[in-house]
C-alpha cells in the first residue's frame, strides 16, 4: 500500500505522515523490511515524514490504525504468489516439460538487479562505472536512470560523447536480453540474470532522450541539441519537439511572453489558444492590452470546434517562432535559471 493511499480528509493524519506512524510502530526487522521493499525517492519520502513527525496524540495514532485496517479489508490476496499457483495449475494440465515450455514464453521477464542497483547510486558513482565504456552501454544505462539523474551524468560524460549519447539513447528500441546480461556484468561484476533468451525490453526513445537533455544546463542542452543535428537533423528537431511543447511557455516570464506574441498573427494565436489549458490562456492574454486580451478572447469564442490537428499545428508555429527569438538572444525560455546571470 502506498503512502497516498492513507490519504484522508477527517483530521486523521495521512498520506506520508500516516505511512510514517505505521512504520514507526512497527518493530525495527519488520520497517526496515517494508523500506527494501520501497522505491529509492519512496524511502527519502517517507524517511523525511518520519523526522517530521512530532507530538502525535494517541487518537492520532488510533485513527491512522482504524484507516488502515479499513483499508486493508478492502483488499484481496489475488494476485499474490501468482508464479508458484499458475505453475501448479499449468503442471497439472499439460505435465511437467510441456508446462516448462509454455511458462518460458508467458513468464513476465524478471528486473535485473543490476537496473534496481542503478537508482541508490549517485550521478558520479555513474560516470565512473560508464566514461570508459562504449557509448551504447552509456546509453543503456541513461534510459534506465530517473531523467533528473541522467541529466547530471549525461553533463559529467565528456562533451564529445554527450550528443553521441542522446543519440543512441533516441534509436535505442529494444534491448536484449544479452545486452542487460553485459549491464549487469558491468554494474555488478556478475551475470544473475534468469530470463529466457529471446527476451526483449523496450527503452529509450526520442521522449525518453529529450526528457534527459531537458533536465541538463542550457549550455549542455544547446550543444547536445547543435551536434545532435549534425548526426540527424529531424532526430534533433523530434527531440527539440518533445522537450518544448506548448505547456512550456507558461514558465516563460511576461516581458518576454510579450515580446514572442508581438511576433505572432492574431490569427494564429486564437488557433493555439483554442487547445491550451486555463492559466496559460490567462498569462498569454495578460501580457496584452485589455483592449487586445479581449479582441483574442471574442475571436476564441466565435471560432467554434476546431480539428486537434489544427491547433497543434498552429502551437508548433508559435513554438517554432519561441525558438528562433530565444537562438537570436531576443526572449529567454525559462527554466534554467541556474544559467542565467
Amino acid at each position: 500500500m502506498m503512502a497516498d493511499d492513507l490519504a484522508t480528509g477527517s483530521g486523521v493524519p495521512g498520506g506520508s505522515d500516516a505511512a510514517a506512524i505505521l512504520l514507526m510502530l512497527l518493530p525495527d526487522d519488520e520497517a526496515a523490511d517494508v523500506l527494501a521493499r520501497l522505491e529509492p525517492d519512496e524511502v527519502q519520502h517517507l524517511g523525511a515524514a518520519m523526522f517530521g513527525i512530532a507530538n502525535v496524540s494517541e487518537a492520532e495514532v488510533n485513527g491512522v490504525l482504524d484507516m488502515f485496517v479499513t483499508r486493508a479489508k478492502q483488499r484481496t490476496t489475488l494476485g499474490f504468489g501468482a508464479e508458484h499457483q499458475i505453475k501448479s495449475m499449468m503442471e497439472r494440465a499439460l505435465g511437467s516439460e510441456r508446462a516448462e515450455n509454455v511458462l518460458a514464453r508467458i513468464t513476465p521477464p524478471q528486473r535485473s538487479s543490476a537496473l534496481d542497483a542503478l537508482k541508490w547510486m549517485d550521478a558520479e558513482t555513474i560516470t565512473g562505472l560508464i566514461q570508459h565504456e562504449h557509448p551504447q552501454i552509456a546509453a543503456l544505462v541513461l534510459a534506465h536512470l530517473d531523467p533528473a539523474i541522467a541529466a547530471e551524468v549525461l553533463q559529467l560524460l565528456d562533451e564529445s560523447l554527450q550528443a553521441d549519447v542522446i543519440y543512441r539513447i533516441a534509436t535505442l528500441g529494444n534491448v536484449t536480453a544479452e545486452a542487460l546480461e553485459d549491464l549487469e556484468r558491468l554494474l555488478m561484476r556478475q551475470v544473475t540474470r534468469a530470463t529466457t533468451g529471446g527476451t526483449t525490453m523496450r527503452r529509450g526513445g526520442a521522449t525518453e532522450a529529450a526528457k534527459i537533455v531537458n533536465a541538463t544546463r542550457t549550455a549542455t542542452e544547446q550543444r547536445v541539441i547543435r551536434q545532435l543535428a549534425k548526426l540527424d537533423k529531424i532526430l534533433a528537431r523530434t527531440i527539440e519537439d518533445e522537450m518544448f511543447v506548448f505547456d512550456n511557455l507558461y514558465e516563460i516570464e511576461e516581458k518576454h511572453l510579450g515580446t514572442l506574441f508581438r511576433q505572432v498573427d492574431n490569427e494564429l494565436l486564437v488557433i493555439a489558444l483554442k487547445g491550451c489549458e486555463d492559466r496559460l490562456k490567462a498569462k498569454i492574454l495578460g501580457c496584452m492590452s485589455s483592449r487586445a486580451a479581449q479582441s483574442i478572447q471574442d475571436a476564441i469564442e466565435e471560432k467554434g470546434p476546431m480539428r486537434l490537428s489544427e491547433v497543434q499545428d498552429a502551437q508548433k508555429e508559435i513554438l517554432a517562432t519561441a525558438r528562433r527569438l530565444a537562438e537570436a538572444g531576443t526572449i529567454m525560455l525559462g527554466g534554467k535559471g541556474d544559467d542565467y546571470v
